[in-house]
C-alpha cells in the first residue's frame, strides 16, 4: 500500500508513505538538479537523477516487509551500498591482530579490498615463499629462529604537516617488537626492523607530523637488551622504553643508524600520540602499573590485574622529542645491545621528559586536531581527562611540580595542567575527532560510542555546550579502538566512524566457538544526537585492534609497475631482469642461473634441468603490461610460490636437494590458456651418472616470443 503527497516548500518533491508508516521522499529531475553534492565524489560524470515510480515504490515496500526492514534499515543500505564499478570514498587500513597482517577495507561499502602481508607469510601474494633470498623474509628470523607470525596492533599512515599524504604505512608487531614499512604505491612490505632493546612492544606505530620519526612505545618492561634478571630486581633492572625510528622518505626506509631510544621507568607504557601544531615537537605516552606490581599468584601474591590497579593516578609521559633528538645528536646516548639509548638521568637533566598524573589505568592518549589538548581515557574511571598544552608549557616554565617519581622525573601539578574532565560512561578507552567540534570516545564496558563537545576554539562549531556528553550510540559489543575519517589528523573529515567491536555474539551466523570480531560503521555527518550504526561487518581473520581511514583520492597507487623489469624491493628497474630473447639456463659448477620471462600464456623456458645438490637462482621478468593481468609461479614440493604483477621482476634461490620431476605452473587464472602456462623442473639424482647439461641459449631462444 502506498500514498503520495507533495512536500511543502520542495519544488518537484513527493513524499511516499509506505505500509507501516515508512516514508520516502523522491525528487523530480529539476528539483534534484538543485541539490548540493549531486556530483559523484572522486568521479567525473554526474549521476542521473533518481525517479522512483509508484510500481518501484510498491516493490520496495514489499521487499521491506518481506525482510522485516524498517526505514532506518533502508536508509543504512542506501548510505553504504556501492554499485558495481563505483569506488569507495575512503580506505580503512586496519591491523590484523594475530594474523600479523593489515586489512584494507573500503568505506562506506565495508568491502575487504586487500590483505597486506607484513609479519606472516602469505601464499596468495607469494610473500615468504620466494626462497632464501627474499629480502623481507630475512627479517622474519629472530635470533636465528623463524618467527612466522606477528601481532599487529596500530597502523600509522605517513603524514605531511599533520595530514595523511598516502605515501607509506607503518605497523608494529607487539609480540616480537618489530616494525614494518609498507609502500602504498604497490601496497607491499618493504622493510621490517627488529627492536634490539626489548622482546615486545605495544605502542607502535605513531608518526610525527612530517614523518621524521616513527614512535614505538613498549609495554611490558624487561631488561633493556633482554638479558636475564630475576623479578626480585624489577625496580633496579627492569625498564620501559620508547624508540624513535628515523624515517628516510626518499629511500622509503627506516634509517636504523639515525634512530635512538629513551629509557623509561618500569611502568607499563601503553599508547602514544605525537603533538601537532600547538604541541608540535612533543609526544605523549600513557602508562599504567605505576605501582610496579610484579604479580606472582603462584607464590600467593596479588595477580597483576589487582596489583596494577591500586593507585588512583598513573603517569602521562610528556616528551620533548626535539630536545631528545638534539641530545642524541650531541652524543649523550649510551649504547645498549648496539643501540643508542638516552638514560633516565639524561631525560631529567636535559628537560626532555615530564610526568602528569592521569586517572586511572589509562589505555589511550589522543591529541586534538589543533594540537592544543591531549585527551586521556582511564579504563577504570568514567571520565576523560583533557590536558592543555598551553598549561603544560606554563607549568614547566613555572616549575609547577608536585615532586618527582622514584626515578627523578618531574611530576607536573595535576590542577596546573588539566583543562577539563568529562564524564562519559564505563570503560572509556580511545578518542577520535571530527570537523564539527566533537570528540568520540569508545566505552568498552558500556558497549557504546560517546560523542562529546570540545571547548576552546571548537566551541563555535556546534550548538552544544563545551566539554559535555552529547550522545551515546550502542554498538555490539565491547568496543576497543575506534576510527573516524581522517580523525587523528589536523583536518578530520567527520563523515564516518568505525567501531572496532571485540565481541559479535549474536550479530552473525555462528562459525563455531570462535566468532568474528565486528566492525560497525557509524554515520556521524549530522551534529547533535544523531549518529546511527549503518553497517555491521564481520572480520573473520585475527583480532584487529586499530585502524586509520584515509581519503581514497590521496592514494597514488600503481596499477602496473612503471617499467618492465621493475624490482619492487628497490622500486627501480633491476639490471638482472631477463629480457625477451635472452632467456636460458647457465651453469657455473654447482651454481645454476635460470633466466625466465612470463606472459600470457607461457613461460620461457618451459624445461629446466639441474642436478641434485645444485644451488639454483631463478630470475623472472613479467613482460605482461596489461592492468590486472597477474600471473603466479610455483614449484610444488619446494615451497616456492610467487605472485607476479604486470612488469615485475622477481628472483629466488633454493637448493635442489630433492630429485624428481616437478611441474611448475601459473597459480593465477590469467587467460583462457591459463592451464597451459606450465613447465617442468627436472632434478637429476646424484647417482644418475653424467652431469645435467646446461640449457643452451639456442634451444631456448627458439621458443621465445
Amino acid at each position: 500500500m502506498m500514498r503520495g503527497s507533495k512536500v511543502a516548500g520542495a519544488r518537484g518533491a513527493w513524499r511516499l508513505t509506505l505500509v507501516g508508516g515508512l516514508a520516502l521522499t523522491m525528487l523530480a529531475p529539476e528539483a534534484w538538479a538543485q541539490q548540493p553534492g549531486r556530483r559523484r565524489r572522486g568521479g567525473g560524470a554526474e549521476a542521473a537523477p533518481i525517479e522512483i515510480t509508484a510500481e518501484q515504490t510498491a516493490q520496495l515496500t514489499r521487499i521491506a516487509n518481506d525482510r522485516k526492514l524498517n526505514f532506518d534499515d533502508l536508509m543504512a543500505a542506501a548510505k553504504t551500498f556501492m554499485p558495481s564499478g563505483r569506488h569507495d570514498e575512503y580506505v580503512l587500513f586496519a591491523s590484523g591482530g594475530q594474523s600479523g597482517q593489515i586489512f584494507a577495507i573500503g568505506v562506506p561499502s565495508m568491502r575487504l579490498l586487500r590483505s597486506i602481508a607484513v609479519f606472516t607469510p602469505e601464499s596468495w601474494q607469494g610473500y615468504g615463499f620466494g626462497g632464501d633470498t627474499d629480502p623481507v623474509r630475512e627479517r622474519l628470523r629472530i635470533n636465528g629462529r623463524d618467527v612466522q607470525w606477528g601481532d599487529t596492533h596500530h597502523p600509522a599512515l605517513s603524514e605531511t604537516k599533520g595530514d595523511y599524504d598516502g605515501q607509506f604505512l607503518f605497523i608494529g608487531d607487539k609480540a616480537n617488537a618489530r616494525l614494518g614499512v609498507i609502500d602504498l604505491r604497490d601496497w607491499e612490505t618493504k622493510q621490517i626492523v627488529k627492536n634490539p632493546l626489548t622482546l615486545s612492544s605495544h605502542g607502535a606505530a605513531f608518526v610525527t607530523p612530517n614523518t621524521d620519526y616513527i614512535i614505538e612505545g613498549g609495554q611490558y618492561p624487561t631488561t633493556l637488551g633482554s638479558s636475564y634478571a630475576p623479578i626480585s630486581e624489577y625496580k633496579e633492572k627492569y625498564r620501559g622504553m620508547v624508540t624513535m625510528w628515523k624515517f628516510d622518505r626518499m629511500k622509503g626506509r627506516i634509517d636504523e643508524s639515525q634512530s635512538f631510544a629513551l629509557e623509561l621507568p618500569p611502568y607499563w607504557q601503553d599508547l602514544a600520540d605525537a603533538g601537532k601544531l600547538a604541541s608540535d615537537g612533543w609526544f605523549f605516552v600513557n602508562s599504567f602499573n605505576t605501582e610496579m606490581a610484579t604479580g606472582g599468584i603462584e607464590d600467593g601474591n596479588p595477580p597483576f590485574e589487582a596489583g596494577a590497579s591500586k593507585r588512583d593516578m598513573d603517569y602521562l609521559h610528556i616528551v620533548n622529542w626535539k630536545k631528545a633528538e638534539a641530545a642524541f645528536k650531541a652524543g649523550k646516548a649510551e649504547m645498549i645491545n648496539g643501540f643508542p639509548v638516552l638514560r633516565l638521568s639524561t631525560l631529567a637533566s636535559e628537560g626532555i621528559m615530564y610526568f602528569a598524573p592521569e586517572p586511572k589505568s589509562p589505555h589511550g592518549v589522543d591529541v586534538t586536531p589543533n594540537g592544543q589538548y591531549m585527551v586521556v581515557a582511564g579504563k577504570l574511571d568514567p571520565h576523560v581527562t583533557v590536558y592543555s598544552m598551553e598549561k603544560i608549557k606554563k607549568a614547566i616554565a613555572d616549575k609547577a611540580f608536585s615532586g618527582t617519581d622514584d626515578f627523578g622525573i618531574p611530576v607536573l601539578n595535576f590542577d596546573a595542567v588539566m583543562e577539563a574532565q568529562v564524564e562519559l560512561g564505563l570503560g572509556p578507552l580511545h578518542t577520535q575527532f571530527d570537523d564539527k567540534g566533537y570528540a568520540y570516545t569508545s566505552l568498552f564496558l558500556d558497549s557504546a560510542v560517546a560523542r562529546w563537545s570540545l571547548g576552546g576554539e571548537y566551541d563555535a562549531l556546534n550548538d552544544d555546550r563545551p566539554w559535555k556528553l552529547v550522545q551515546k550510540t550502542p554498538v555490539q559489543y565491547n568496543i576497543g579502538h575506534l576510527c573516524a575519517a581522517e580523525g587523528d589528523t589536523v583536518s578530520p573529515d567527520g563523515r564516518y566512524l568505525i567501531s572496532m567491536s571485540k565481541w559479535s555474539v549474536d550479530r552473525f551466523l555462528p562459525t563455531g566457538p570462535l566468532l568474528p570480531q565486528n566492525f560497525q560503521l557509524l554515520d556521524i555527518v549530522e551534529p547533535g544526537t544523531t549518529m546511527p550504526v549503518i553497517y555491521d561487518s564481520p572480520i573473520g581473520v585475527g583480532e584487529p585492534h586499530y585502524c586509520q581511514m584515509i581519503k581514497a583520492d590521496k592514494l597514488q597507487t600503481w596499477t602496473v609497475y612503471p617499467e618492465v623489469g621493475w624490482d619492487p624491493h628497490t622500486q627501480a628497474i633491476s639490471p638482472n631482469a631477463p629480457k625477451s630473447g635472452q632467456e636460458g639456463v647457465t651453469r657455473n659448477g654447482s651454481q645454476v642461473l635460470v633466466n625466465m620471462t612470463a606472459v600470457r600464456s607461457h613461460f620461457v623456458p618451459e624445461h629446466v634441468v639441474v642436478n641434485e645438490g645444485d644451488t639454483v637462482t631463478w630470475r623472472i621478468t613479467v613482460v605482461e603490461t596489461a592492468q590486472d593481468a597477474t600471473h603466479g609461479f610455483c614449484i610444488g614440493g619446494y615451497n616456492i610460490n610467487l605472485s607476479m604483477e604486470p612488469s615485475e621482476y622477481l628472483e629466488f634461490t633454493f637448493v635442489a636437494d630433492q630429485p624428481g620431476t616437478f611441474p611448475f605452473y601459473c597459480t593465477e587464472f590469467c587467460s583462457a590458456l591459463h592451464l597451459e602456462m606450465a613447465g617442468y623442473l627436472y632434478v637429476k639424482p646424484k647417482d644418475a651418472g653424467a652431469q645435467a647439461p646446461a640449457e643452451g641459449s639456442e634451444a631456448v631462444a627458439s621458443g621465445s616470443k
